[in-house]
């Protein structure tokens, strides 16, 4: 995994670790490492034009040694020097080395963005809001030290302007804000800087999924395997008005491995499923009763169900069993009403956008938006259910475990249908045997590769992404074997 830690826990872990070494050592080591990818950056170093935006802080050291490893290597450099103080001996470096201090931007091949570093939050203020909008404006690559100013390290929130940098050179470890959006926007590719303080870090606040762990973690059919070995997943969703979603829920479970896939819904819905997936064994409820459904290993609860009596009654009763739940969508909305069914010993994901979150957890949507780590692990303490909190940056929550970011997707799944088709893999996930936050976080990687996969640069649709997960599962096992880069 790609593990990721907040301001407080790496300036701890430097501390620790400057404490064993030479004064500057640390600076040193991480300035080289940000001038190395910066010249690999230029491609030609000699005669290229830098600019440095200097804050007062260490990021501004940092990027004045960088300059004047640079300019040492024939680069021009200039230092726009913003902040109230400077870092004496980086600045003293740089002149040394033949850089000099800039009134203004100018032009460059290179702006390297040392305004803030991981200690900084809220908005920027003068001038180094209106250095970021003209680095953003400006035609040349922009490199930023450690976070892109204006992104707040620790929880990955942009209170104003911030720099959008194509490549952000981070120091030591992942700052958590760098994989969340909407800090993560900012990030362009991610270069990570080894700077010695691994043995010195805590336990992770949040933790990306690769290939590879993805591909170890999925249930495999062995040669004694049966379909109630692999796992037989009930799926109750679908009305008379969303019949689509039925269709694309149990397409989201058969397409994931589901070993047998039990459907149970009105006969609108039911017509739909028959017609689509005949390998799904059908239910047609009269009344909202799993009485003569049969053995089911986990269920998917919710999507096109409606919010109605008979809807409420069949959440209910889905809730009311032993076994693993996925809520999703209506039912989010029924439990919302009825906190206390979400209270059972069994586990229970919960699969909600922001405005899905917002209702259960009555905070404005856009403030779920805006701090969906704040606001997952909220969900978390207060309703006592693993949390799968959907959108640009896909987040899973449980209790007592690093927050699991999701580095898959594409903009193009922002289409109706496609979180059935998620609710659907999950439900599958979990009926094969996989923990609640092991099956969301797994889910979210394969939906996300699938879209990507589906979409490859245009539009798509759900059943696209359905179609695609059984490609996306053999792309994992293919990375892992061949060791190529993971996701």
């Amino acid at each position: 995994m790609r593990t990721a830690y907040t301001a407080d826990q790496i300036r701890a872990a430097e501390l620790t670790l400057m404490a064993t070494l030479p004064e500057g050592a640390l600076m040193q080591r991480a300035a080289t490492g940000l001038a190395v990818v910066c010249a690999g950056l230029l491609g030609r170093v000699y005669g290229s034009r830098v600019l440095v935006l200097v804050g007062s802080g260490d990021n501004g050291g940092d990027a004045l040694h960088a300059g004047a490893w640079l300019a040492r290597r024939g680069a021009r450099v200039e230092a726009l020097l913003a902040g109230s103080k400077t870092h004496e001996e980086g600045l003293a470096a740089f002149l040394r080395a033949g850089g000099r201090v800039a009134e203004d931007m100018g032009e460059a091949d290179l702006i390297v963005d040392g305004l803030v570093g991981i200690g900084a939050t809220g908005a920027l203020r003068e001038p180094y809001a209106s250095l970021a909008n003209r680095a953003n404006a400006a035609q040349a690559l922009v490199v930023a030290v450690d976070v892109p100013s204006g992104v707040d390290a620790s929880t990955g929130r942009v209170a104003g302007t911030a720099v959008r940098a194509h490549l952000t050179v981070t120091m030591g470890a992942v700052k958590t804000g760098l994989l969340v959006d909407p800090g993560a926007s900012y990030v362009g590719a991610l270069e990570l800087v080894d700077i010695g303080l691994g043995p010195h870090l805590p336990d992770p606040d949040v933790a990306a999924m690769t290939a590879e762990d993805v591909d170890d973690l999925l249930p495999r059919p062995g040669a004694e395997s049966d379909k109630y070995r692999r796992g037989v997943v009930g799926v109750a969703a679908g009305s008379d008005r969303y019949t689509g979603a039925a269709v694309l829920a149990v397409g989201g479970a058969l397409r994931a491995g589901a070993g047998m896939v039990r459907y149970v819904g009105t006969a609108p819905p039911v017509h739909q499923v028959r017609a689509r997936w005949p390998e799904a064994v059908i239910t047609q409820l009269e009344t909202p009763s799993l009485e003569s459904v049969g053995r089911v290993q986990a269920w998917v609860v919710g999507p096109g169900l409606g919010t109605d009596d008979w809807a409420h009654e069949l959440v209910a009763r889905v809730l009311a069993t032993d076994v693993p739940v996925l809520v999703d969508a209506d039912a989010l909305t029924i439990v919302a009403r009825e906190k206390g069914l979400l209270r059972r010993t069994a586990p229970v994901l919960i699969t909600p956008h922001a405005g899905e979150l917002s209702r259960l957890l009555g905070v404005p949507a856009d403030r779920v938006a805006g701090a969906r780590l704040e606001h997952a692990r909220r969900a978390v303490a207060e309703l006592g259910v693993t949390v799968l909190l959907k959108g640009s940056t896909t987040v899973v929550a449980e209790q007592d475990r690093p927050v699991r970011v999701n580095p898959t997707g594409t903009p193009w799944l922002a289409t109706g249908g496609t979180g059935d088709v998620l609710s659907g893999v999950g439900g599958t996930l979990l009926a094969g045997g996989l923990g609640a936050c092991d099956a969301g976080a797994c889910a979210a990687f394969l939906h996300g590769l699938a879209g990507r996969m589906a979409a490859d640069g245009a539009p798509l649709t759900a059943a696209d992404v359905a179609a695609a997960i059984p490609l996306a599962m053999r792309s994992l096992r293919g990375e892992s074997r061949s060791g190529a880069r993971r996701n």
